[in-house]
C-alpha cells in the first residue's frame, strides 16, 4: 500500500510559480511593453510619426500633463483624487497675466500664479483630511469655484500679457530642448526621487495603503494629505503659469478636462485608484502612451469626437486594469 502523500512530499506544478512571475513581471512592467509595442506599430503604419520634428512635437504636447501627474501621482497614491487640475491651470495662468501687467513684474506674476495654485491646493487638503470631505466631491466643488474664480479675475475675458521677457518661459530653450520639457524632466527626477528614496514618500505609500495602519503607527495622516494636496496646487499653479506663457495670454477658458488625461495617464502607468501603490517611471510610460495616441490621432486626422470616445475608451480600459492588478494582488 502507498503512503499519503503529505503537504511536504507532495509535488507542486510549475505552472503556479511560473503564472505569478509572469504576472509580477506583467504589473511592473507590463505599461513600458505597452508602449513600445504600441511605439513600434505607429512609427511603421503611421506617416510622419517617426520624424525628429513630430517626436520634439510630441513630447512638448505632453509637457502640460506631465508636469501635472507627478504630483496627482502622490495625491492617488494617498487613495485620493483631485479634478480641480484643470481650474487651478487657467486661475493661476490668469492671475499671473493680472499681477505681470499691473505691476510689469514677471517674477511677481509667476510667484503670484504658482501661490495661487498652492492656496487653492491648501483648501483641498484641509477639506479633505481635516474636515474629511470626499475628496471626489472636495476638488469637484473645487473645480467649479476655482474656474470661476479665473473669469472673475479676468473680468470674463482673456488676460492680456505685455511683458515679452514673460514668454520666453515657455518659449525658450536651452541645448535645443524646450524651457517646458527641461521642465518635465526635472519634475520626474525630483518627484521620483522624493516618492521613492524619501521618508515622505513612503509614509504617503504607507497612508495610501492602510490610513488606520498608518495612524496606529504615528503618522501624521493629517498632515501629510494636506500636504500632499498643497504640493499639487503649487506644481499646478506653475504647469499654469508656463502654459500662460506659451499662449502669451491668461485665458479662463483652457484646459478643459485636463484632469480626466491626467489621471489616465496614472493609472495606465500602474498607480492604484485605492491608493497604496505607485511608481514614477510608470506614470512616465503612462504619460507617453496618452501623448503618443494623441499625436497619432492629430496626424491621422480623427475628427474630434471620435478621439473624446478612444480617450474615454483609454481611461476606461486603465481603470479594468487597475482593478484586475488588485484582485490578483489578493490572490
Amino acid at each position: 500500500m502507498q503512503p499519503e502523500e503529505t503537504p511536504a512530499t507532495a509535488s507542486v506544478s510549475p505552472v503556479a510559480p511560473i503564472s505569478a512571475r509572469l504576472w509580477g513581471m506583467l504589473g511592473k512592467s507590463g505599461s513600458v511593453v505597452v508602449f513600445l509595442l504600441l511605439f513600434v506599430v505607429m512609427s511603421v503604419t503611421v506617416p510622419d510619426f517617426l520624424t525628429t520634428r513630430n517626436i520634439q512635437g510630441l513630447l512638448l504636447s505632453v509637457t502640460l500633463i506631465g508636469s501635472i501627474a507627478v504630483t496627482m501621482m502622490f495625491v492617488l497614491a494617498l487613495g485620493e483624487v483631485d479634478l480641480s487640475v484643470a481650474s487651478i491651470v487657467a486661475f493661476a495662468g490668469v492671475v499671473a497675466a493680472t499681477v505681470i501687467t499691473a505691476t510689469h513684474s514677471v517674477f511677481l506674476g509667476i510667484a503670484a500664479g504658482v501661490l495661487a495654485g498652492g492656496a487653492v491646493g491648501l483648501v483641498n487638503g484641509v477639506l479633505v483630511a481635516r474636515f474629511k470631505v470626499n475628496s471626489l466631491i472636495a476638488t469637484l466643488a473645487m473645480m467649479e469655484a476655482v474656474r470661476g474664480l479665473a473669469y472673475i479675475t479676468s473680468n470674463g475675458d482673456a488676460a492680456m500679457i505685455t511683458e515679452e521677457s514673460f514668454f520666453g518661459l515657455g518659449s525658450g530653450s536651452f541645448l535645443g530642448i524646450s524651457y517646458p520639457i527641461w521642465s518635465n524632466i526635472v519634475g520626474f527626477v525630483v518627484f521620483g526621487f522624493l516618492l521613492n528614496k524619501t521618508v515622505f514618500g513612503k509614509h504617503v505609500l504607507a497612508v495610501g495603503g492602510n490610513s488606520e495602519a498608518a495612524l496606529l503607527a504615528g503618522l501624521p495622516v493629517t498632515r501629510i494629505k494636506i500636504m500632499v494636496f498643497v504640493l499639487q496646487g503649487l506644481v499646478t499653479g506653475f504647469a499654469g503659469v508656463m502654459l500662460a506663457s506659451r499662449m502669451s495670454l491668461g485665458d479662463p477658458k483652457t484646459s478643459v478636462g485636463l484632469e480626466l488625461g491626467v489621471i489616465s495617464a496614472c493609472v495606465l502607468g500602474g498607480v492604484s485608484l485605492t491608493g497604496g501603490v505607485a511608481t514614477v517611471s510608470g506614470v512616465l510610460v503612462g504619460v507617453l502612451i496618452m501623448g503618443a495616441v494623441q499625436n497619432v490621432m492629430s496626424l491621422m486626422n480623427v475628427p474630434t469626437f471620435y478621439q473624446y470616445l478612444i480617450r474615454g475608451g483609454i481611461l476606461l480600459l486603465a481603470v479594468l486594469f487597475d482593478q484586475y492588478r488588485r484582485s490578483r494582488r489578493r490572490v
